[in-house]
């Protein structure tokens, strides 16, 4: 349990909640709690008039230096740059911090832009250990067959850019 407006990982258990995975005693104990309840892997907080508020995915929180950094976040942010179309947030392998951030930006037809408007589009509108170490323009994120982006992979094609 966490209080209201902190983060922490949602879990739900009902009737319409699967008791296990079949045939899989050990996913299934990740999965689920002694109590029965169902750990769903995404980040969430709580208001006081009850609504639960998605804030991302465990797998893709960047912890830099002690700090938890969600994604989510940084990408709304930048997608509300006038030449960004689309941005992914990762995290990147950093000897010093753990991790750092690395914006990956596809930007509209027809733009350009360098590293150093990004990040001064980010100072003074978001904390500053939330802005952007890294930022690569791209023109395409790898995606899966249902059209999500696969983080995984976009980090692994980062890191062999970065040579880490």
């Amino acid at each position: 349990m966490v209080p209201l407006g902190e983060a922490g990982e949602l879990l739900i258990r009902g009737y319409c909640v699967m008791l296990e995975y079949l045939d899989d005693p050990e996913k299934t104990a990740d999965a689920i709690t002694l109590s029965r309840w169902y750990k769903t892997g995404d980040i969430a907080s709580l208001n006081s008039l009850g609504y639960c508020r998605i804030e991302g995915r465990i797998k893709d929180l960047i912890i830099r230096g002690g700090e938890n950094i969600y994604p989510a976040e940084i990408e709304q942010f930048l997608h509300t740059h006038p030449k960004v179309q689309e941005a992914q947030v990762i995290g990147v392998k950093d000897e010093r911090m753990g991790e750092q951030v690395c914006a990956c930006i596809k930007l509209s037809e027809g733009q350009t832009s360098s590293v150093e408007e990004i990040r001064a589009f980010c100072r003074g509108q978001i904390a500053h250990f939330k802005i952007p170490q890294y930022v690569m323009f791209v023109s395409g994120f790898p995606m899966t067959v249902s059209g999500k982006v696969q983080k995984n992979k976009l980090r692994e094609e980062i890191e062999k850019k970065l040579e880490m």
